[in-house]
């Protein structure tokens, strides 16, 4: 899909680990939020069951935790589920792994607590293990968050983050256990309302899935899709697929979108100040996240566009942004998905979103916390890099004094003996190729031990 389709399109009809929180690490989304108006949330109509879904969904990935604990704050929680409800979003999107597991849980007290036509509540097969393949075990897994959930029905049930390991994982998790099968019978009999599935990875297994839509009656699909991945996900990862053809594929077929990742984990809200001052000097009210928010919910066909809203100001400022939506110009997407998509693409950063899939580590490598290090160095364009900078030795110093303090050294990338457990037995959803990128930290931390020796 190229442009110009794009933009006829745009604003026109308007191995998953159990460590998959991040609620102790705060994205800094906004600094000054303030009250959402009431009643003025956009909604989306699924087309399929005339569904009325909020275009802001809660993603219930990264709960509040209480302070210094690893204990999910049920009393917080609540009260944001409590405000997001009465400030018009009704979308819950949790998954079986999420939250050291304790997501679909948490997720059920909060919204067990209202009538319960009042949400859409989404949920997935997260069957990543082989463990988990067989029909028994993952009908177990089903059953079991409509336990969690406390429901009786899931709006929308999906199979989670398929392309990853390409056709034959597919095949292995969903078609030659009979999965599949057994959840469009769970449609027909209502108690899945909606099937659909995420994708990342393997380009082929997406094609496949829309390829058999008329066997498959896919009533939405989760993709990612934000104004970076829009034309430069595969260049940052030849394992990833640019969102223009995700979305271009299911537009042409009618099939709704559900957006995850329009942050990038926070990775858009985390830039250079070059950049920021650009956006500031268009909007210097509004925050760097609702320009990512606007870009992710204007295409038609998006029916809601998730994040994981860990703090009240995060779900204040994101409610500000869609209640209600103000869709971008075509000037607007110009901007983000070309002028500043390519400055971003001058970084050479490492695409890593925070969602510690990649965790634990058997060694005890803390591998999204040196990626995110790392990137930050690299953004504010202080990595110590050439000697003859008068500014080197401070910025070297600086440099592993601030790594020292952010990740203990028995956790820094040189522990890293390149096993390769976190790609062979996890799954990354951005397909990185996390043993060599942290070989490639190392041997710059290397580098700038022995020059401060």
């Amino acid at each position: 899909m190229d442009r110009r389709d794009f933009l006829k399109y745009m604003g026109m009809g308007a191995a998953a680990t159990l460590a998959a929180c991040t609620g102790k690490k705060r994205i800094e989304q906004t600094d000054n939020v303030g009250e959402p108006p009431t009643g003025q949330m956009t909604y989306r109509t699924n087309p399929t069951t005339g569904d009325k879904v909020s275009i802001l969904g809660y993603g219930m990935m990264r709960l509040p935790q209480k302070p210094d604990s690893e204990e999910f704050d049920q009393d917080m929680i609540n009260q944001q589920v409590d405000y997001a409800l009465a400030h018009g979003l009704n979308y819950f999107d949790t998954s079986p792994v999420y939250c050291q597991g304790q997501s679909e849980r948490c997720t059920g007290i909060a919204l067990k607590r209202h009538p319960r036509k009042s949400f859409f509540v989404a949920t997935k097969l997260s069957n990543f293990d082989p463990k988990l393949w067989s029909h028994k075990a993952s009908v177990e897994m089903y059953h079991n968050s409509m336990k969690e959930l406390q429901v009786d029905y899931i709006d929308y049930y999906l199979l989670h983050s398929v392309g990853g390991g390409g056709m034959q994982n597919f095949s292995q998790r969903y078609l030659d256990n009979g999965m599949l099968d057994f959840l469009m019978e769970e449609r027909r009999a209502g108690r899945i309302r909606n099937l659909g599935f995420s994708y990342h990875g393997d380009v082929e297994v997406f094609d496949y899935l829309l390829a058999n839509h008329d066997k498959y009656h896919w009533d939405f699909v989760q993709i990612q899709l934000n104004y970076l991945d829009w034309t430069y996900a595969n260049e940052m990862n030849d394992r990833n697929t640019d969102a223009s053809y995700l979305y271009g594929e299911l537009h042409k077929r009618g099939i709704p979108a559900v957006i995850m990742e329009p942050l990038l984990g926070g990775r858009l809200v985390k830039l250079p100040s070059y950049v920021v001052s650009q956006l500031k000097e268009r909007e210097p009210q509004k925050s760097l996240a609702s320009w990512a928010f606007r870009y992710a919910g204007t295409p038609e066909g998006v029916l809601t566009v998730l994040s994981g809203m860990t703090y009240m100001e995060h779900l204040k400022d994101n409610l500000l942004t869609y209640c209600p939506l103000q869709p971008l110009t075509e000037e607007e997407q110009h901007f983000l998905d070309t002028e500043i998509a390519q400055q971003m693409m001058e970084m050479d950063t490492i695409p890593c979103n925070d969602c510690k899939y990649c965790m634990p580590c058997p060694y005890g490598i803390d591998i999204p916390a040196n990626f995110l290090h790392y990137n930050k160095w690299i953004i504010d364009k202080k990595m110590p890099n050439d000697a003859g900078d008068p500014e080197y030795r401070k910025n070297r110093r600086n440099y592993l004094i601030s790594l020292d303090r952010a990740v203990p050294h028995d956790r820094q990338p040189d522990h890293c003996i390149m096993c390769n457990h976190c790609i062979d037995v996890k799954h990354c959803p951005q397909n990185i190729r996390i043993p060599v990128e942290l070989h490639k930290i190392s041997q710059r931390l290397e580098e700038l031990r022995r020059d401060n020796s």
